[in-house]
């Protein structure tokens, strides 16, 4: 593991392979970035070097942020570039991290050479949807809010998990579990992505939408990563049955679709 400074407070981040296209890897709200770690090795094996982020407020970064939503995040990767010295590179990024990518790419066109949404939240939800998210962000923050978000973290995945999956999801629960690591959650991921999502339009770089057919977070998971694509100028991969993490429950033929992305639009070696 290294940090990476944001002020007086660090961001966690590992780095893994040194090939000549940087990927880096954002997780959704409250997860961790091991979450990558089941496509790593085919980007490493293609010719990347992947460097997978923990969330500001989450896993092994530090907490005590004034903000954790999805733009305060997008900010973030555009200063571990600068960190790293590095001109140009690939964002992936799940869940509200999406719109975290959809944000470092309008803030930094130059700089930002591709985005890889899987399973991307980056548009407020319909009003039903919303209203159930206010009701789940009351809830989860009283006492047993890490309890309730482990349950509704269960139910994310449609097509199975990884057979390392219950190391993983210990080490998530205990995250939630530690002071603070709940409301930074809810504040990355419950927030509104209107500043993101206003900048849709901005983006100039190529763009692949996966998203799962099944993926519970939307009324229309196959609509919603259709519009996205659209509005992103960009292209979409529909993995049928598969919920809101391709790349933990389809790891094989998620990496197939980002490689071949990356591949087709001239990424490795940029």
């Amino acid at each position: 593991m290294q940090t990476f400074p944001r002020g007086d407070l660090r961001i966690a981040y590992d780095v893994h392979g040194s090939g000549d296209c940087t990927l880096i890897c954002l997780p959704g709200m409250g997860d961790l970035r091991s979450q990558y770690r089941h496509v790593v090795s085919e980007l490493v094996a293609a010719g990347c070097r992947v460097i997978t982020v923990d969330l500001r407020g989450h896993g092994d970064s530090d907490i005590g942020f004034d903000r954790y939503d999805p733009a305060a995040v997008g900010d973030d990767v555009i200063a571990l570039m600068d960190h790293l010295g590095i001109d140009r590179a690939v964002v992936a990024g799940n869940s509200a991290a999406g719109a975290s990518a959809v944000w470092a790419a309008a803030e930094a066109p130059q700089r930002i050479a591709g985005l890889l949404l899987l399973g991307p939240v980056v548009r407020d939800p319909s009003p039903i949807n919303g209203f159930v998210s206010a009701i789940f962000s009351l809830l989860f923050r009283r006492p047993w809010g890490p309890v309730l978000w482990m349950l509704f973290y269960g139910t994310l995945f449609k097509a199975g998990t990884p057979t390392d999956h219950a190391d993983h999801r210990a080490l998530v629960k205990a995250n939630a579990w530690k002071p603070g690591r709940l409301q930074a959650t809810l504040a990355n991921g419950m927030t509104t992505k209107v500043a993101c999502s206003e900048r849709l339009g901005e983006v100039e770089c190529p763009a692949l939408v996966v998203m799962g057919t099944a993926d519970p977070d939307f009324s229309d998971a196959s609509a919603e990563g259709r519009e996205v694509a659209a509005l992103l100028r960009g292209e979409v991969a529909l993995l049928d049955g598969v919920g809101h993490y391709p790349h933990m429950e389809r790891p094989a033929e998620t990496a197939g679709h980002m490689v071949h992305f990356l591949k087709e639009h001239g990424c490795l070696g940029v």
